[in-house]
Formats: C-alpha cells, sequence, structure tokens
C-alpha cells in the first residue's frame, strides 16, 4: 500500500499480438496504468461459442490501483478487438514499498505542462 493506502493490483489482459503494444501504449498514455509488461506469444485453450479454441496470444501484465481497476478495465475494452476480453484483477499481498508508491503516484493524475 502507498502511503494514502491505496492498494496497488496486477491487471491480466489477454490479446492478440498485433493489438498488445497499442492496448498497452493506451493504458499507460492515459495514466490508467504506471507500467504494462507484454509477455509474448503465449498459448490459451478456452471454450468460446460452444468450441474449444486454442490461439496465440500475448498476456499484458498491467500495474496500477485497484481504485483504477474500472477505467483500466474501460480503457482496455475500448480499445480491445475481443467482444469479450480477458480483464481481471489480482491484488498483490506485499511488495517493495519504493515501487508501490511509484505505481501510485503515476496513475491517475495528470502532468503538469510546462511553460514554454
Amino acid at each position: 500500500m502507498n502511503q494514502e493506502g491505496e492498494s496497488v493490483v496486477v491487471v491480466m489482459i489477454t490479446t492478440p499480438a498485433d493489438d498488445a503494444s497499442r492496448i498497452a501504449h493506451h493504458l499507460v498514455e492515459e495514466r490508467l496504468a504506471a507500467c504494462v509488461n507484454i509477455i509474448p506469444d503465449i498459448r490459451s485453450v478456452y471454450r468460446w461459442e460452444g468450441n474449444v479454441e486454442d490461439d496465440r496470444e500475448c498476456l499484458l501484465l498491467v500495474k496500477t490501483t485497484k481504485l483504477m481497476y474500472e477505467a483500466v478495465s474501460a480503457g482496455a475494452r475500448s480499445v480491445h478487438p475481443y467482444s469479450v476480453p480477458e480483464v481481471i484483477a489480482i491484488p498483490l499481498v506485499d511488495g517493495y514499498d519504493g515501487y508501490l508508491r511509484w505505481v501510485a503516484e503515476n496513475v491517475g493524475k495528470v502532468e503538469p505542462v510546462a511553460d514554454e
């Protein structure tokens, strides 16, 4: 937890490889996430519309706060190609305070514009 008691979560999102970077950039640029790791070439086996599917995808590990989860979910779904994308949050049990503080400080705020 950071100094305000806001908990950090990891959000997992699966996506086609061609969309992974675009979704990750969108989440970080919109300050919905402090960091997104793109894990390439995972294999997903799942049931969809009565069939068992077997696809290659990427896994996004999104570092954000619990408070920002709904915004992350909405932001990811707004640019995701799937009609029902996997967007799930996992609470952290513990972590390095400096990193957790950095995550909390880098989501949900607008950067001040420097005077030119």
